[in-house]
């Protein structure tokens, strides 16, 4: 670990705080591209924290240390890199900007007081940069905008600002412009709006702070006139607006303070100009970062219960107060084993100090509740891959622990004698199925292994062991996001394939008829003779199954008819057509024919079976597929399209409603067969730019058209 500390050049040790107030949890979130990484490594290395800032093409940034992101020179997962500014600790979150990852963003978010929204001055925004804008918004996280990669030829700040206001609404404001050089493309300083100074970075960082030159001023004056406009607009001081209409000259010191104020309050968001390259803007971010976002003593913080689901008080983030902390994030490091980064909502964590540590409410995707009692080892800090140890974790900050035998993201850390649950972050449901195959026994056990690992970290994957179908399903959030598991799987040594997921199918039969099972066998010593005779008939769908006796004279013993009827649902079991569970049947036995010696319950099993499979040439089998309803969220601007998209999956469009947790998007309920929605995950991305997501529920088994049918027979004939 020492070595990987000289090679990144990281200095000094890791930044300790004892007081909640001196810490800031800032998540950075923006799309794909927008130089969140970047940014975070340039303001490590403006910070002292390193002694040269890494780049995202060769691999060597701080946050993306994972081997997926390296080679996707993308981050896959949430990285914590924390740094020391005016004696605050601000403990950077590093998210994926990709919605494959969307987990890893919502733990950012958790885990964070204030959001950082990154965007491009070249590629301005996607729509899920904006939906997660509205998101922030609804609980009142307290948000500021770094207007990113100002290096660029074509980077348009002015523009950039623009959208922004179009897209986030009111109150979205630059505290500087920046400063232009001799070649007009090149920014080589930034104009303080509030101080009206000038700060020039052309010898470097850090800048040389003077006053305007005479072509800046109508800029500044212009902008400088709104943002005080809308500083005071928001200022507790209600008198303020009208000694500022009046002509009065309000003070800098008022200024800049009722702009804190309002920005930890999540009413205003101020835009600040940053360039990573070259460094010009960082020190006023980090003033934002700092004297802007709050601390985690303003934050509300979530809901607690007891581990039985009893109600308890609101926490409050007190060092002294009861422990209650949260797993955000779990990962298998090769040389240090389970690493859980542990955002602290009250009381202090300690190393060797024993916990409880509780898992509810995941049970559906593969984390079966638990509860145990640990002790912790040592507490790190944790600098992307890097972990440098510390005596302690108070409230509000966050932290590493290593080697837990239980602990999942997710999980809540409490004391032991009085163990609490946090309520959870909610969680996208996986809806792009893909099944795996292990080439060897070996690698079956290997694969069980690293599965458990894998989604002890992920609560976005479900594993799914198909019981019909005989398949491994992982459940993944997109392609990206199977890539990455996929190859996570095979970086622990399993050897595995994938394989087309198949839908857990249905039959049943549409016409009454009669079947005749006959088995009688004679090899020596008792033999085996039964014959019965059986009567079907459909039932309505979603009836079930009945078995009538209507056996007189005794043809078929007493004691030989649950024989019958067990044969009879081994072979629905079985299927009659194509492998799948037979459903919504009434089979009567009126029939048959028994030896008193040879007779026996297994020969009777089998002659149901037969009878059943001979009644079923005649009964007009047909396929069930499962049809789920379906409800999609999309901008008003993607409704045709999706609607169209559905008419051609089968779809049935049930109708369509605004959303009421958005403006400008809809609700489209339909029904559409399961079959149909194996990729719709990554279709329905592809159709909205990214911003369409739906949640699906059973409905019912409907009939496959017979083209679809009679090719699941085929393949069903091949396989055995």
């Amino acid at each position: 670990m020492a070595q990987k500390n000289q090679e990144k050049g990281i200095t000094g040790g890791a930044p300790v705080v004892t007081e909640p107030g001196r810490v800031r949890n800032v998540v950075l979130v923006g799309h794909s591209g927008a130089g969140k990484t970047t940014l975070v490594e340039a303001l490590l290395t403006a910070s002292g924290t390193i002694t040269r800032a890494g780049t995202v093409t060769d691999g060597t940034t701080v946050c993306d240390h994972d081997p997926a992101a390296v080679r996707q020179q993308r981050s896959v997962s949430l990285a914590c890199a924390p740094l020391l500014h005016d004696g605050i600790k601000v403990n950077l979150l590093d998210t994926p900007g990709y919605a494959d990852f969307v987990g890893e963003l919502r733990a950012g978010l958790r885990a964070a007081d204030a959001a950082l929204f990154v965007v491009s001055a070249v590629d301005g925004m996607d729509a899920a940069t904006a939906a997660l804008w509205e998101e922030c918004a609804a609980v009142d996280m307290p948000r500021a905008v770094a207007v990113s990669r100002l290096d660029h030829p074509r980077a348009d700040f002015d523009e950039a600002v623009a959208l922004c206001q179009r897209v986030f609404g009111d109150n979205v404001l630059p505290l500087y412009l920046p400063m232009l050089g001799d070649d007009g493309v090149s920014t080589v300083g930034l104009l303080g709006l509030i101080t009206r100074r000038v700060f020039d970075y052309t010898a470097g960082h850090p800048p040389v702070v003077r006053d305007p030159d005479p072509e800046h001023l109508p800029a500044i004056a212009e902008s400088r006139n709104e943002l005080i406009e809308g500083i005071i607009a928001e200022s507790e001081d209600e008198s303020l607006m009208d000694r500022y209409l009046g002509g009065e000259e309000i003070g800098t010191e008022i200024l800049i303070e009722d702009l804190e104020k309002a920005v930890a309050r999540g009413h205003f968001y101020p835009v600040v100009p940053v360039c990573a390259e070259t460094g010009v803007g960082l020190d006023a971010l980090l003033e934002v970062l700092t004297a802007g976002f709050p601390s985690p003593l303003e934050h509300e913080l979530p809901a607690v219960s007891g581990v039985d689901g009893s109600p308890r008080p609101p926490l409050t983030c007190d060092p002294d107060g009861p422990l209650v902390a949260e797993v955000v994030k779990t990962t298998i490091d090769r040389h240090v084993g389970r690493v859980s980064l542990v955002r602290v909502f009250s009381g202090t964590l300690r190393p060797e100090q024993t916990v409880h540590v509780s898992g509810h409410g995941l049970a559906e995707r593969g984390h079966p509740d638990h509860d145990a009692d640990e002790r912790v080892g040592h507490i790190y800090t944790p600098l992307g891959a890097n972990l440098r140890e510390v005596a302690s974790c108070v409230a509000g900050d966050i932290c590493a622990i290593t080697k837990s035998g239980s602990a999942e993201t997710g999980d809540t850390i409490s004391a032991k004698d009085e163990p609490l649950l946090i309520a959870p972050w909610q969680m996208p449901e996986p809806l792009l199925p893909v099944a795996i195959v292990a080439k060897s026994r070996a690698d079956e056990d290997a694969l069980a292994r690293n599965l458990a690992r894998l989604v002890a970290g992920d609560p976005t994957m479900r594993l799914d062991r198909n019981a019909e179908t005989h398949q491994l399903v992982l459940w993944c959030m997109g392609e990206a996001h199977a890539d990455v598991v996929l190859e996570r799987l095979r970086a622990g040594g399993v050897e595995l394939d994938t394989e087309p997921v198949r839908v857990s199918l249905r039959e049943t039969l549409t016409a009454p008829a009669k079947g005749h099972g006959r088995h009688v066998k004679q090899s020596g010593g008792h033999g085996q003779y039964a014959v019965c005779d059986i009567e079907v008939e459909p039932l309505p769908r979603g009836a079930g199954f009945e078995f009538v006796d209507r056996v007189v004279g005794g043809a078929v013993p007493h004691n030989y008819i649950p024989s019958v009827e067990k044969g009879v649902r081994a072979q629905m079991e079985r299927g009659l057509v194509a492998g799948h569970p037979v459903v919504d049947l009434r089979v009567t036995l009126f029939d048959g024919k028994a030896h008193s010696v040879d007779s026996s319950d297994a020969a009777f099993q089998t002659a149901g079976a037969l009878a059943l499979k001979d009644a079923a040439e005649k009964a007009q089998p047909v396929l069930l597929e499962p049809v789920d309803e379906v409800v999609i969220r999309v901008p008003d601007s993607a409704v045709g399209s999706v609607m169209g998209d559905l008419s051609g999956r089968r779809g049935r469009v049930l109708g369509t409603e605004p959303d009421p947790d958005g403006e400008g998007r809809t609700l489209v309920r339909a029904e559409v067969p399961a079959t149909e929605l194996l990729r719709y995950a990554v279709e329905l991305r592809s159709m909205t730019s990214g911003t369409g997501t739906f949640r699906r529920e059973f409905a019912r088994y409907e009939p496959m058209p017979s083209h679809l049918a009679d090719q699941i027979r085929k393949e069903h004939a091949n396989r055995t």
